[in-house]
């Protein structure tokens, strides 16, 4: 019998599997509590909008594969299946976007396709977009231009990033990561913003609209 950990994550309860949680917990426990003190204080009960998070390790074989965790997999559920769309993304990593998220971008750039200072973008936006599907043992196959354009060798760090979810050479995330951790006045200071009031109000009021029991719905179809 699996024996399994509750987490009350902005909001939701999540059950976690032991190992499961271990792996990915990368938080810093002070900033977690201080956020809870803060939402509990302002007395916002929920917020519905999924994000992904946590990060993990893995590795890529020969094929160019690697294994997407379960539990950002079931986040990437459109309409009981899994279709995805993997691009580059920001300071040197892939990202796998939902493709709603993709269309909705889409619709956003379409009317400024004929400008000319713009065509240069298109064509590298575009031309990097692949649609992939994991396989039935959760394995996403990386395509060669961009695994090659990223510098990702047989170690990555999958990291779940709000929207998205960004796929990382682990050399690389590792040496960002603690760059970060060392920079303690900046982190201190994009703590103290990131918890104003003005955030977490906007958080409450998205938090009173209704409900989209699209995504739970999705998920579902795929458990059961």
């Amino acid at each position: 019998m699996h024996k399994y950990v509750i987490i009350k994550e902005l909001g939701c309860v999540v059950f976690y599997k032991i190992g499961v949680y271990r792996q990915f917990t990368c938080l810093d426990w002070c900033l977690l509590d201080r956020m809870w003190k803060t939402v509990e204080k302002k007395g916002i009960k929920s917020v519905s909008k999924f994000f992904f998070s946590g990060s993990t390790s893995a590795k890529v074989d020969d094929k160019n594969r690697f294994v997407l965790p379960q539990e950002m997999r079931l986040g990437l559920v459109e309409e009981g299946k899994i279709e995805v769309v993997l691009a580059l993304g920001m300071g040197g990593c892939l990202a796998i976007y939902k493709t709603s998220e993709i269309d909705t971008i889409v619709a956003l750039l379409q009317g400024k396709q004929h400008i000319a200072k713009y065509r240069k973008f298109f064509t590298l936006f575009f031309s990097t977009l692949h649609k992939v599907s994991p396989d039935k043992l959760g394995r996403i196959t990386l395509p060669p231009i961009l695994k090659k354009s990223t510098g990702i060798g047989s170690e990555i760090v999958i990291a779940g990033v709000m929207n998205k979810i960004e796929i990382w050479p682990k050399a690389k995330f590792e040496e960002d990561l603690a760059l970060f951790r060392d920079q303690e006045e900046e982190l201190s200071e994009l703590t103290e913003e990131l918890l104003t009031e003005k955030v977490f109000e906007k958080s409450a009021e998205s938090a009173e609209k209704p409900r989209d029991e699209s995504v739970e719905l999705s998920r579902e179809s795929v458990l059961t």
